[in-house]
């Protein structure tokens, strides 16, 4: 299913600020966090599947995983950086063909996007196979997603070129969360901490939502003003929830496997 692109490395600027930097080192190491908890919460699917991030002080550039490597593989040192055009500019590897259609029209198109997770995790993806609304605002946690989520009704097989991943960044427009309709969840964030915040609570919204579809009982959505004003509270204080989520994350990737870091 995963398809590998086929890259050249151009000729390095001379006036390109430097790839090694404390804030590059940084954004490698919490995006490596992101892949291994993903994994490790069963989020991954295969080879397939991709997180980017613009480089710090590079908005012509971004951070992704390379082709081959599951999520559980990926380290700090692993990712790629690559421009828009399909080089590899650092790094060992290439990135996967999709990962790099769809990603690199996110960041050219939607500049608030820095980071863009895209993954086929199982309940989210799940509700992206169904007729009608994905969500039914009927549990908090849902709430969180609550006028910041598109919906792209428009499958059109696999990105394989720059027009379906434009086509993809039109489809997102202001969203912060688009569910692609027989495809799969991908979420965007001006960080990588808040990328993942959202990652993982609208899996958690996905799988209680359909726990209870399950029981075959009507659900009990939450009145559109109470969702509205939910979403608020919660998103108030959503970039210091974001990074104290990540940096939890962080810990106990340090007591489980160290080396995501590396």
């Amino acid at each position: 299913m995963a398809h590998a692109l086929e890259v050249a490395r151009p000729a390095a600027p001379a006036t390109r600020p430097p790839l090694d930097t404390p804030a590059i080192r940084q954004a490698r190491i919490d995006l490596a966090a992101c892949f291994r908890m993903a994994a490790r919460l069963g989020m991954g699917e295969g080879i397939c599947n991709h997180f980017s991030f613009v480089v710090p002080g590079h908005d012509d550039l971004f951070l992704v995983n390379a082709y081959g490597l599951a999520f559980s593989e990926v380290t700090a040192s692993s990712l790629l950086i690559c421009d828009f055009d399909g080089h590899v500019v650092a790094g060992e590897g290439r990135p996967e063909a999709t990962a790099f259609y769809i990603h690199a029209q996110l960041h050219r198109h939607l500049p608030r996007a820095k980071a863009a997770f895209h993954t086929h995790m199982p309940n989210a993806t799940a509700l992206c196979l169904l007729e009608g609304e994905p969500l039914a605002w009927a549990g908090q946690t849902a709430l969180k997603f609550y006028e910041r989520l598109a919906v792209d009704e428009h499958y059109n097989g696999l990105a394989l070129d720059n027009a379906e991943g434009e086509r993809i960044a039109r489809a997102a427009g202001e969203a912060d969360v688009v569910l692609l309709k027989n495809h799969g969840p991908l979420v965007l964030g001006p960080s990588i901490a808040e990328a993942w915040d959202d990652l993982y609570y609208l899996e958690r919204a996905a799988e209680v939502q359909l726990k209870a579809m399950s029981s075959g009982r009507p659900l009990k959505p939450v009145a559109a003003d109470v969702a509205r004003a939910a979403c608020r509270q919660m998103m108030d204080e959503n970039a210091a929830s974001a990074r104290l989520h990540l940096e939890s994350v962080k810990r106990q990737l340090l007591r489980l496997e160290a080396d995501y870091a590396e």
